[in-house]
């Protein structure tokens, strides 16, 4: 068991992420909870997965990440023809006389990538990041190379326009800690838009942290202690999300075809612990595993066509499922 935190330390971790999210919140106006989700994701060394309409401002949250995180940052376009050798990397024939094979690194050899658009590749170039989010590797001509440390892959799609688009399996979605929603702005965000920023581009940030600073912000994250009821907590949450299971509730069974997989009680002890520390705490709660859960669950409860047909969205089932499992087990 590693050692716990000090009050110290505690405070100091705290702080820091504070910072961050307080430069974030520079950039994307107005959208806290997106931010903090975001934040919570890094420490956790998760990837994300923004959903919302164009325009809201989700490729400068990324490329403001990277720049406060002071990390490389690459961003890549998915397009119906993009092939997989093009973000993996691929074998090119260079040299004069004697002329061989040498890997050029593709755009996934970056600390941040944004993969702009993600839906709108095929699965075959969509399959290429299986890989890369889940070992942190790249695997090409059976010749395996380490992506760099940290890795964090944050992707994009537009929930609404589906023309021209493949849908992210199961497998995939499940790689990602969060989905996050960017819900649009109102008129207050966008006076405030209009009159401090020309042409809408966002304030020029300054690195907050260094390579060095933040290994020790993910060292802390991971001493954050996980007590054994909350533990116990969770894997009744996910284990409750199985239709097939006894302790299912109504809600479950009826409109969940299949529910959350291991992953996800990992997701949700580790996004669990960071946003503890971010709070100024040293344990995690009850709370923590609870504002978590929604952007945890929503993309990994695969839902019945009954679901569709009484118009029921994830959240509302994995409100259900959260009202259904208690954080002490009765009796």
């Amino acid at each position: 068991m590693s050692e716990l935190l000090s009050p110290a330390e505690v405070q100091g971790a705290a702080e820091v992420a504070a910072q961050l999210k307080k430069g974030l919140c520079q950039v994307l106006l107005d959208q806290e909870t997106v931010v903090e989700q975001v934040v919570v994701a890094v420490l956790a060394r998760g990837h994300v997965l923004l959903e919302g309409l164009p325009g809201l401002g989700k490729t400068e949250l990324c490329k403001a990440l990277a720049r406060l995180l002071g990390l490389p940052f690459r961003r890549i376009q998915f397009t119906p023809d993009l092939l997989p050798g093009d973000i993996t990397g691929t074998y090119v024939l260079e040299g004069e006389g004697r002329r061989e094979f040498t890997f050029r690194e593709g755009p996934l050899f970056a600390n941040v990538v944004l993969a702009d658009e993600i839906n709108r590749s095929s699965p075959k170039t969509q399959s290429a990041l299986l890989e890369a989010m889940q070992e942190r590797s790249v695997t090409v001509l059976g010749q395996t190379r380490p992506l760099p440390e940290p890795f964090f892959v944050l992707a994009t799609q537009n929930p609404i326009e589906l023309e021209g688009t493949y849908p992210l399996p199961e497998a995939q979605l499940d790689r990602f800690l969060f989905r996050v929603q960017v819900p649009p702005v109102g008129a207050r965000t966008l006076t405030t838009l209009l009159t401090t920023r020309v042409r809408g581009a966002p304030p020029v940030l300054q690195p907050l942290l260094d390579a060095q600073r933040l290994a020790g912000l993910f060292a802390a994250v991971d001493r954050v202690h996980l007590p054994v009821p909350v533990a116990d907590f969770i894997g009744r949450l996910v284990e409750a999300s199985d239709p097939r299971q006894p302790q299912a509730p109504d809600t479950v069974r009826r409109l969940v075809r299949y529910g959350a997989s291991p992953r996800a009680a990992l997701a949700l002890a580790a996004a669990g612990r960071a946003l503890s520390l971010m709070r100024g705490k040293p344990n995690v709660g009850f709370d923590e595993v609870v504002a978590t859960a929604p952007a945890i669950f929503n993309h990994r409860l695969v839902l019945a066509y009954e679901a569709s047909l009484e118009k029921v969205a994830s959240t509302d089932v994995i409100h259900a499922l959260l009202q259904a499992v208690p954080e002490v087990p009765r009796g």
